[in-house]
């Protein structure tokens, strides 16, 4: 499929992170019910799921399930909710197989407990995976907020304060990312957003600083092996100076 598609194995980023956005735009084109759209959704996770162990990522973050999504039909949020314990459950022994290690990111606390309880379940069995620290790591962002991250992270931080384990002369970036949902991960080097919008939507609001943006017209439904490697070629071809100039980079 994408013989002609050439990436640099020395070049593949750490850390991708995906905004899955199109399902139910996607599925209204074709006069199909939006969970249609979803549920067509879950068979592309799958497919980059694959490709992103294949090419030996250290890191693929999903955006699943927002905190603003709750604010939808109620009979959507439940759908989307069986879907994710579908998904769960179908993909657990070839995640153990694979090597891959599930994560979860965001409130979880306000997900329906059966959903809950599969989700521990899954992370539980893959933890070893994780401990061989060889393999993916599947990080899905679910009820996440980014806005409400930092201010998790800054009250944890306060209270420590208080508490006396730490002055505050001693905040830092690296301390208050060692607050965050994703400590001990790398910020993701390369950010994906299918369907034609171009914004970051709450995600991950202080770990995309110095990420390469890609925006893509496709569907998340369509969004394949081909058009991912599309996107990790766009992200090989550019210059990542992070405040320095070419020259100095190609002094280095």
């Amino acid at each position: 499929m994408h013989e002609n598609l050439v990436l640099d194995p020395e070049r593949i980023p750490r850390h991708v992170a995906i905004i899955m956005d199109g399902n139910g735009r996607w599925a209204k084109q074709r006069r199909l019910p939006r969970i249609m759209g979803h549920k067509t959704g879950t068979k592309s996770v799958k497919n980059i799921v694959k490709t992103a162990s294949e090419l030996n990522l250290e890191v693929l973050t999903l955006y699943a399930f927002s905190t603003e999504n709750w604010k939808r039909p109620s009979f959507e949020v439940q759908g989307l909710m069986t879907l994710l314990k579908t998904y769960l459950k179908a993909e657990q022994q070839n995640m153990v197989d694979n090597k891959i290690s599930l994560r979860c990111i965001g409130e979880i606390e306000m997900l329906p407990q059966d959903v809950r309880k599969v989700l521990a379940e899954v992370i539980q069995e893959t933890a070893r995976n994780s401990e061989e620290e060889t393999g993916l790591i599947l990080n899905l962002a679910l009820s996440y907020g980014g806005r409400f991250e930092i201010v998790r992270a800054a009250r944890a931080m306060a209270e420590k304060c208080v508490s006396g384990q730490f002055d505050p002369e001693d905040f830092s970036e690296n301390l208050f990312a060692s607050h965050l949902y994703t400590a001990g991960l790398p910020d993701p080097d390369l950010l994906i957003r299918t369907g034609g919008q171009s914004r970051l939507s709450n995600f991950l609001l202080w770990q995309l600083s110095y990420a390469e943006l890609y925006m893509t017209e496709t569907m998340w439904p369509d969004f394949n092996e081909e058009k991912f490697f599309e996107a990790l070629i766009d992200f090989q071809s550019r210059e990542r100076r992070f405040g320095q100039t070419s020259e100095q980079l190609r002094a280095d």
